[in-house]
C-alpha cells in the first residue's frame, strides 16, 4: 500500500503496461494524477497497492470518493484485498475478480456484496462507418463549449449511475488533453464523444453522450466513429466499456466493428 503514486508506478507500472487494453483504466487515471496533480478527481487524496510474489501479479488504486479499481488478481490477491477495502463504498474490476472477491467478503463479514452493474470492454477491430449517416459533422471542442459539456457531463454520469464524479474536474481535464468531440448539426451540439489521453498505445472511448430528446438519430453512432477513426489515424488500439443492461449501445458499438473483450462487474460494499 502506498500514498505515493511513483512509488506504485515504480513497482507496478511493467505489470499494467503489459496488458494496456484489459488494464486501460487504472493507466488512464494514474497518467492524469501524475499530470494534474493528486486533487485531480477530489480534494481527498488517492492510494494504490500491489500484490506480489516472485513478480507483481495485481494492482489496484481508489480516488475517494470513487470505488476502488482492481486489476485482473488471482483468489489469493481478492482474499488480501478484502481487508484492505474495509470502508471503501465499492470495487470495480474483472468479472472473475469481482466473484473472488465477493466470495471472500461473504466469508468475512457474512453478506455478499450486491453487484451494482456489469459491463463489457470492447476493442475496435475495423471501423464500420455508420449507414445511413446522420446529417452534420464532427469538431473539436473549445473552451467555449464547457458550460455546456459540464452540463453533459453531470447528466452522463446520473445516466450511468455515477452521480459522484465530479464534472467540472473531468471536463476541465478533459479539455486539456483535447480528445473531445461534438456532432453538430446546423451549428447546434447533438452528441458528444471524449477519449482518454493514450498510454502504452491504447485509447479509451469515454464518455459518449446524447441528451434524451435527441437520441434515435444516430447522432451518437456518427460521433464515435469519428473519434474511433481519429485513434486509428493516429495508430492507437481503441477500446470502450458498455453497460450490459443497455442492449442498444452494445448494438451500436458491434455495428461500429468492436468486438468483446471481457467482462467487468461493479460491486456495492456499503
Amino acid at each position: 500500500m502506498t500514498a505515493d503514486i511513483d512509488e506504485f508506478e515504480s513497482a507496478a507500472g511493467d505489470f499494467l503496461r503489459a496488458d494496456p487494453v484489459r488494464n486501460t483504466v487504472l493507466l488512464t487515471v494514474v497518467a492524469s494524477l501524475k499530470t494534474s496533480g493528486a486533487t485531480t478527481y477530489s480534494d481527498t487524496p488517492p492510494y494504490f497497492g500491489w500484490y506480489a510474489d516472485s513478480e507483481v501479479r495485481a494492482a489496484f488504486l481508489r480516488t475517494p470518493p470513487m470505488p476502488a479499481i482492481v486489476t485482473d488478481a488471482p483468489a489469493d490477491a481478492a482474499r488480501e484485498l478484502v481487508e484492505v477495502l474495509d470502508g471503501v463504498p465499492g470495487l470495480h474490476g474483472p468479472a472473475e475478480t469481482t466473484a473472488a472477491f465477493a466470495q471472500a467478503w461473504h466469508a468475512a463479514n457474512g453478506h455478499e456484496p450486491k453487484v451494482a452493474s456489469n459491463r463489457r470492454l470492447f476493442r475496435l477491430a475495423e471501423l464500420i462507418l455508420p449507414q445511413p449517416a446522420p446529417k452534420g459533422c464532427a469538431r473539436l471542442v473549445t473552451d467555449a463549449d464547457r458550460d455546456l459539456l459540464v452540463e453533459w457531463f453531470a447528466a452522463f454520469g446520473i445516466d450511468v449511475g455515477d452521480p459522484k464524479a465530479d464534472p467540472v474536474r473531468a471536463v476541465d481535464r478533459r479539455l486539456e488533453n483535447g480528445e473531445l468531440l461534438l456532432w453538430e448539426l446546423d451549428g447546434v451540439p447533438v452528441s458528444l464523444a471524449g477519449a482518454t489521453t493514450p498510454i502504452a498505445g491504447v485509447m479509451r472511448v469515454a464518455p459518449v453522450y446524447t441528451p434524451a430528446a435527441l437520441r434515435g438519430h444516430g447522432y451518437a453512432a456518427a460521433v464515435t466513429a469519428a473519434l474511433s477513426r481519429r485513434g486509428l489515424d493516429a495508430g492507437y488500439e481503441v477500446v470502450l466499456f458498455t453497460d450490459l443492461a443497455n442492449p442498444t449501445s452494445n448494438a451500436l458499438y458491434q455495428r461500429l466493428g468492436y468486438r468483446p473483450v471481457g467482462q467487468w462487474s461493479a460491486l456495492d460494499l456499503a
